[in-house]
This record gives C-alpha cells, structure tokens and sequence, in this order.
C-alpha cells in the first residue's frame, strides 16, 4: 500500500496485523536470574530488570543467558574493541523502553539543556556495563531527552523511511542508571547509543506527518515520563511507577492500533503504530578489559561503547568532521589521564579535560589555575588550552592516541590542530555559529599552531595584550606565542583569517580577498615574529577588542545582512581595526578620522609585507601592462581602501503592534462600502500584520542569539515555506507599486509641504 507522508507517497513494504502482547512478570523474573547467574555479564539487579521489561520476549533472552558447558557465556556475541570485549545479545524490543543516550552528533554544538554528568561503574572491582548519567532533578532528565530528540529530527529524519519499511537494522543499546543531585530515587532504563536519530524518528512517526520536530519530542517525554512525581507513591519505586506508565501507554497505542485496523483497508494511523511498536536492539550486557590495558576499570565499558560508535561512523553514516574531532580529542585526552604515563599530575589534567569537554567555565580559570591574576574569559580558555594541550611531554601521546581511535598511521600539526577547533570555540559557538564552518576549516588549515608553539613557552598573563608588543619584540617567547595564540584564535573565530584557497587571492578585499596565499599557521607564525611590528600589533588590537557574545561588523558574511537594533547602534560598535604603527593609538583612520576597518587583505599583508607588496605589484602589472603603471609598481604601492558603507545595513525601528482594524465597518465582500474606506482598512491590515510579523521576527532572531546553536528556532523545512511566503508577499506588493506608479520605481511623492504658498 502507499501512504502520504509530508508530501510525498511511501510506499509501505509490510505492516503486521496483531501487536506482540505484554510480557509475564515470570518471565522478566527469568531473565534477571539468568543474568545475574551468567559468570560472564556484569550488570546489577536493577540493569537486568529494566532489560527484562525492554525484551518483548524475554523468555527468549533468558535462554539466551543461560552458560552451558559448551558456551560458558551462553549465547551472547562478542566483539572485541580495542582495550576491551563487549557481549552482547540481540532482540526486538518496546520503543517505549527506550531513551536516548548523549548525541555525538551535536556534541559540538551549544545547548540550552546541559548533558548529565557521566561516569561508569564498576563490580568487585571489574568493570560493569552500565554507566552512570547524574542530573540536577528530574526536570533536568526531561528536559535533556526532549532536547535530545529535538535537536536530532532537526538535523535528520528516517520517519519516511520507518515508515515503509520500520527500522531494520538494531540500536546498540545499553542500561544507564539515572541519578539526580536534589536526591531524587534512582532509576535503571535502556539507553540508545547509536541509532538515536532511528529512534527519534521513529516518534517522528508516531507523531504524525503534521507533527514538527518539536511536537513529536514532547511526545516521546508526555509518553514516557507522564505526569510521574519523585517519591514514593504506594509504596512503590519511581522505576516500578515510570514502567506502569510506559504500559499503560502500551495499551492506548494497542487501543488505538485495533480500531485502526478493524476497518478493511487499515488506517494511517494504525500503520504508523504498527511500523514503530517494537524496533530491533543490540544490548551490551558485559564487559571485560584485556590485560595489559592500563585505563581505570571504571573507564573500560564507556570507551568501549564509544569506540563502536566512531569506528560505524567513520565507515557507515559519519558524524560530520567537528562532532568526529570532539570526539576524537575528548577521548584521547582521557586515555592519557587514564594511562597516566605523561609527566603531567593528574590533577592538572583533569582541570585541561574538565575546560574542553565544558564543565569548567571561563569564568572559574583563576580558581582552577590558582592564579587570580588570570583573566577568567573565553579568550584566556582557549589560550590555556593550546598551551596545555601542546606541550611536547603530552602533544605526541596525543597524537597517537587520537591515531589510534581514528585508525591512522599518522597525524600532522595540521591534523591535530582540527582536533582543537571545535574545542576551542565552545564558549562562542552560539553567538558566532554564522561563520563557525570557515573557523573550523582555518584549525584544519593549521590554526594557531606555529612552531614555537609546539615548543616550551608559558601564556604570559594579561588582560591588555598590548603590553605585549614591546616585550615580544625583545624576543621574549613567551609574549610572542601568548599573543600568536591570542590574536589568532581571534582572527580564526571572526572570519578575518580563513584557509588558504585560491579563489581568493587578489579579490578585493571587501569580499575576502588576500594578496598571497598561505596557510593559517604560518600567516600567525609571521605576524608574531619578533621583527614584526605591524604583525604583532595586529595581533594584539585584535585580542584585545574580541568579543565572545558576537560577530564583529567587518566579519566578512554578515556584512549585507546584519539588521542592527537602534540599541545597540547607541552602544559603541564591535569591529576590529586596521593598524598604522605611525597614530599613538596604532589604529588606522581614514581622510575624516574615521578608524579604518581590518579586513583578512591587511591581516596576510601584515604577516609578510615585503611578498605581499612584491605580489600586488606583479598582480598590477598583469592587469595594466602600460609603462605608467609598471612605474608606479614597485614595494610602495598602495593598497585598496575598503569602503566605510555596506558594513551592515540598518532596517526601520521596530514598532508596536497594537494597532488594528478598527473600523466596524471592514468587510471582506465590499457591499455597500466605499473601494477608498475598504483600502484604508486593508493598508491598515497589512501595516499592522506587517509589524506583528517584524516582532515575531526581532523575537526569534533574539531567542537565536541568547540560547544555544542547536537546535535551530526555525527548521529547515519550516525556513524554506516561511521564506517563500515572504517572497511572494513581497513580489504581490511589486506588482500592486507597478500598477500604481508604472515601471519607474522614481516616481516623486508631493508632500503637503510643497503645495504651502
């Protein structure tokens, strides 16, 4: 049969026609025992419960458990990871047994609702195949699941795929006890490792084709958690309370799934139900680490897991490159905490994995460091980062640990330096996510790793990056990396210094145009060297005027398109200048003392002035060949002025909507009505529509620049219909100027002025 869904027709391959019923208590009862029985699992009592109540034939999973003497371990599979085995059991299971895990594939993004703190568990010292998620409360669980199931329909759907054909290849699974800080009762449940965005669109279904991303989140948290409070209630458990809900809503959904398909062509409704009851899983219900591997027993399981999830998406669906490399660097810098074979204390190290993964906050750097004279801001973050990541005794561990988790034979400055840009710009990610791809792709060029930052040096503390400038000069290594890190971590984050590509050299420099080509790293290497004046004073203006909270005017994307607020063109305005050594101020201003913008033309030309002005000159003479100009093209020429206008254009003042039609005598049919009355209502109508869809708009774009980068406040789908309807408005009020006024859009308007006299 074929079935609409969303504008399309999917075709639907199979759909059963009866729903497996619920389990006997006896038989999750069995599978708990045999669990606990198998020398070869290692969950506790609770973990096998909530995978008994999971199991939709758990008589099946019971003899699945049961060791032999043949098959100590029963019938469980095993897969051997680096450092460790995983067994594991493969079965269908209730989709509403199942919670999403942490989403590798927006780990790189900033979210309202923060993840769990996560640690694994052991048993007698071994290592258990549960982890540990701790939550503020339970609101805080709620909230992250809806979050997680937002965030990932936003970036992908299967829901037409499950549609017609469910889904078909399982979840890796495993149990994870929730835990809460405000001391609400623990829990156990099945989580969802891989195969979140299955998951989510498998409520995608059941939500409906009319249902958004949103809606089909609160529909997974409404059925899942219910009106569930903490606390006792009868005596019995939260875990015993929150599986009668999820049953209960069983039987709705069964309810409903028979009405639908009593009729003799089945509904719509009961073939979504169908496709997505019950979905295949892989469950992790052991763990066992190899000899010789050195990570805490603690630590054993959880890498495991993710280890799988890299290696299939690397060769299968890959995460994209930034959520790949926060993974990457995140769990390389844990196996050397772990390993403990770096000269470096552990204590130290956990202050460096506790600043990358987030958990520290800029503002906590002088407490961490023990030094109040460190600047706790989101620039002085990145610094102690690349210092601390850096350092010859844990730069090459580094490396071969993110080698053998990526499986590569071998990892460049280049490549490692990708690993710290989606790292590195936690703090702004938000606020500058316009220009984070190009960002990225600078770390991929090299970032800010010049070769004496890979060699010894200490961030020298300031909060004026200016004072820097004289003692670099001196040839002081530790102010010519604070300020090569500084500065360029700057530049990368606002777009003024991008990859090397070669569709931008000699373009003007309004549009991002360099006069030479050059890696990020050594463009930075030679702004900070010590005979460099221009380049480091570059450098320092430019830490010293960034900001973490947004984009600087001259960043080169948003230039045409930035609507400033009247507000904050009253504040003083967030752009970075050009340097001219000769002004006291080292700021560049033009023939009427305005400063002169800095654009990514003057950061390269800064780097190396000499190749810069030779290249312009030979660029000049292939353009004009004629003698006057060959003459005029020595090391002296002068480069081209970017022009003050265009920076970003301001629309007209946001205004109230509270004026509407008021004229009872609006009509839509006219009867009776004078053309003239009818058009001052609907110009009325459609100013004050107008203005209400302003401040529907000046809402979102404030909701986008305070909350997280994901997910989006308007999806895609919902941004391409909205976007046409605009531009159908806009081409019906064309057509309505042209019939009015004519082809000539210049046609003057008198004004009651005018006629005075």
């Amino acid at each position: 049969m074929t079935l609409a869904w969303r504008g399309e027709n999917v075709a639907v391959s199979s759909v059963e026609r009866a729903l497996p019923a619920q389990s006997a208590e006896s038989a999750r009862e069995a599978v708990t025992a045999a669990g606990v029985a198998n020398p070869l699992a290692s969950l506790p009592a609770g973990a096998w419960e909530a995978v008994a109540r999971a199991a939709i034939n758990p008589e099946a999973v019971a003899i699945m458990l049961r060791p032999t003497a043949q098959e100590p371990a029963g019938l469980l599979l095993e897969e051997n990871v680096e450092g460790a085995t995983l067994r594991t059991f493969n079965t269908r299971v209730w989709l509403s047994e199942l919670l999403p895990g942490i989403q590798p594939r927006t780990g790189m993004e900033v979210m309202d609702i923060s993840d769990p703190q996560v640690v694994g568990t052991i048993e007698k010292g071994e290592p258990c195949a549960v982890v540990r998620y701790r939550y503020r409360d339970f609101q805080h669980l709620k909230d992250h699941v809806r979050q997680t199931v937002h965030s990932t329909l936003a970036l992908n759907s299967y829901a037409a795929s499950i549609l017609g054909r469910k889904v078909t290849r399982p979840l890796i699974t495993h149990p994870v006890e929730f835990t809460f800080e405000d001391g609400t009762e623990s829990f156990h449940a099945l989580v969802v490792r891989d195969g979140i965005t299955r998951l989510a669109s498998a409520w995608a279904v059941l939500a409906g084709p009319e249902a958004d991303a949103a809606r089909a989140a609160d529909l997974m948290v409404e059925s899942l958690f219910g009106g569930v409070a903490r606390g006792k209630v009868d005596g019995r458990t939260l875990s015993d309370r929150l599986a009668a809900v999820r049953e209960t809503w069983r039987h709705a959904l069964a309810d409903e799934f028979h009405q639908a398909m009593a009729a003799e062509e089945p509904g719509d409704r009961g073939i979504h139900i169908a496709q997505t009851y019950v979905v295949p899983a892989q469950v992790a219900v052991g763990a066992e680490g190899h000899p010789g591997h050195l990570l805490a027993p603690e630590d054993v399981f959880d890498d495991a897991m993710r280890s799988i999830l890299a290696s299939v998406h690397v060769e299968f669906k890959a995460w994209d490159s930034a959520a790949q490399n926060v993974e990457v660097a995140t769990r390389a810098l844990k196996r050397v905490i772990q390993l403990g074979d770096a000269p470096v204390a552990k204590e130290s190290l956990q202050v460096v994995y506790g600043l990358a993964v987030g958990r520290t906050a800029p503002e906590n750097l002088p407490r961490e460091y023990g030094d109040s004279q460190l600047p706790g801001t989101a620039l002085w973050r990145g610094i102690q980062l690349v210092h601390a990541l850096t350092r010859p005794e844990l730069y090459e561990r580094l490396k071969d640990q993110a080698k053998t988790i990526k499986g590569g034979s071998r990892m460049s400055a280049k490549g490692f330096a990708e690993l710290l840009g989606p790292i590195i710009d936690l703090p702004w990610r938000s606020a500058k996510k316009a220009v984070s791809k190009q960002a990225r792709n600078a770390w991929g060029n090299g970032g800010v790793l010049t070769r004496d930052v890979l060699k010894e040096w200490e961030p020298a503390l300031t909060d004026d990056f200016t004072t820097l400038v004289e003692p670099a000069m001196a040839g002081r290594v530790d102010a010519r990396c604070t300020l090569a890190v500084a500065g360029g971590i700057a530049l990368i984050a606002d777009k003024l210094l991008t990859r090397n590509v070669g569709s931008s050299l000699m373009a003007p420099k309004e549009k991002g145009g360099v006069p030479f080509r050059s890696d990020v790293h050594l463009v930075v290497e030679n702004l900070s060297a010590e005979d460099n004046e221009l380049g480091l004073w570059t450098l320092a203006l430019t830490a010293n005027r960034f900001r973490a909270d947004l984009l600087p005017e001259n960043a080169q994307s948003m230039r045409q398109f930035v609507r400033r607020n009247r507000k904050e063109e009253e504040s003083s305005a967030y752009v970075h200048l050009k340097v001219d050594l000769a002004q006291p101020d080292k700021i560049a201003r033009d023939e009427n003392g305005v400063p002169v913008p800095l654009f990514e033309w003057d950061v390269v030309w800064a780097s190396d002035q000499a190749r810069a002005s030779e290249a312009y000159a030979e660029h000049r003479l292939r353009q004009f060949p004629s003698p006057a100009t060959s003459s005029d093209s020595g090391t002296d020429v002068k480069e081209e002025q970017p022009s003050g206008a265009g920076w970003g254009s301001t629309g007209g003042e946001t205004t109230s909507a509270e004026s509407k039609p008021s004229d009872t005598s609006f009509s839509g049919s006219g009867e009776g009505i004078p053309s003239s009355r009818r058009a001052a209502d609907y110009r009325r109508t459609l100013r004050s529509n107008l203005e209400s869809a302003r401040i529907a708009l000046d809402g979102l774009t404030e909701i986008d620049s305070t909350a997280g980068s994901w997910p989006p406040v308007i999806e895609s789908t919902d941004f391409v219909d909205l976007r046409q309807s605009l531009l159908d408005l806009q081409t019906d009020l064309e057509n309505l100027r042209r019939n009015i006024q004519g082809d000539d859009p210049t046609i003057p308007v008198e004004s009651e002025d005018e006629d005075e006299g």
